[in-house]
């Protein structure tokens, strides 16, 4: 029940405290969970860029259509996916792995075959939209192991990406930006959510059962 406890305590923060700046050791945790999360056919189609350079989270800000958090917390994380998928891509991963439980090199090519055949043909829209979902996986996860540090998170969907893309170099690496998490320590008396009830649909609501 601690992780329902850390969810029920966590909000969408809108103000942070600008003084207070996350451990170290804390945001490894944070990166590790979204690294262990789980991503179709485990190829970890998702990179994570993180933000700590003031001047750099302030350029955010308009990008961002003006949120302020952007500037005031104290890390931004941002969820960037590959931008399509190449036969190198899903080979180096693929090689990775099998160098990594010492099978043979080739050990799954049926498999990762069978991966071009599905991916390779689509567009590049297509591509991402696919990468875009894991990434989300990885995205949740980050936000649920700040909760249980208590640590306030802010995720943020309302921004322009392709001027995010721009200003961080994205697509030099083949990624494109997905999401962004804020990090930091509210700022209670400023921040107008801070002490509102949390409100979510009825668990019988939400839940549909088929006994």
């Amino acid at each position: 029940m601690e992780l329902i406890s850390s969810l029920k305590w966590r909000y969408a923060t809108k103000r942070y405290n600008p003084a207070k700046k996350l451990l170290q050791e804390d945001l490894d945790k944070i990166i590790e969970a979204a690294r262990l999360a789980p991503t179709s056919s485990g190829l970890q189609q998702f990179r994570i860029i993180v933000i700590k350079n003031q001047a750099l989270k302030e350029k955010i800000v308009p990008i961002a259509w003006g949120q302020q958090i952007m500037s005031e917390c104290s890390h931004i994380l941002v969820f960037a996916a590959w931008d399509r998928y190449t036969e190198e891509r899903i080979d180096e991963m693929y090689d990775f792995t099998t160098e990594e439980r010492n099978l043979p090199k080739g050990r799954f090519s049926a498999y990762t075959d069978k991966l071009k055949s599905e991916y390779l043909p689509q567009t590049a829209e297509e591509n991402f939209i696919h990468t875009a979902k894991q990434s989300y996986i990885g995205f949740g996860l980050a936000i649920a192991q700040a909760a249980a540090l208590n640590i306030d998170s802010t995720p943020v969907e309302g921004f322009s990406a392709d001027a995010l893309d721009d200003l961080l170099g994205l697509k030099a690496k083949a990624l494109r930006s997905v999401t962004i998490l804020t990090l930091g320590y509210r700022d209670s008396e400023n921040d107008w959510l801070a002490h509102l009830k949390k409100v979510r649909i009825p668990t019988e609501e939400f839940v549909i059962k088929y006994d």
